[in-house]
């Protein structure tokens, strides 16, 4: 595993809630991280909670995440040290309930 990989994993493992985005949980700095942080609050999730990772002060971690969960975008959404998701992915559970479960698991 890369070094890279190993600090991600750290991060996904050490975080209930960990958030991969553009930005912070204030200060989001595009609409799909923006929207995910949203999604997150409209599940009662505090601010507090969300640990987020700005991939823009980390090159080696934007593309990294990529590779750690085979997944070609940002923002991605782990809870409890599994991959969920992009913003997409998250307004369907949403929308469906399934989001606010595994939440609540």
């Amino acid at each position: 595993m890369s070094d890279v990989h190993q600090r991600i994993d750290q991060l996904v493992k050490s975080n209930d809630i960990l958030l991969f985005m553009k930005g912070s949980a204030s200060f989001p700095q595009c609409g799909f991280s923006g929207r995910a942080v949203q999604i997150l609050k409209a599940c009662g999730v505090e601010q507090d909670k969300i640990a987020t990772v700005n991939v823009l002060e980390d090159a080696e971690i934007r593309q990294g995440i990529k590779d750690y969960s085979q997944w070609p975008t940002i923002p991605q959404l782990y809870i409890k040290g599994e991959f969920i998701g992009g913003s997409d992915i998250m307004m369907e559970m949403y929308e469906s309930g399934e989001l606010q479960k595994v939440l609540a698991a």
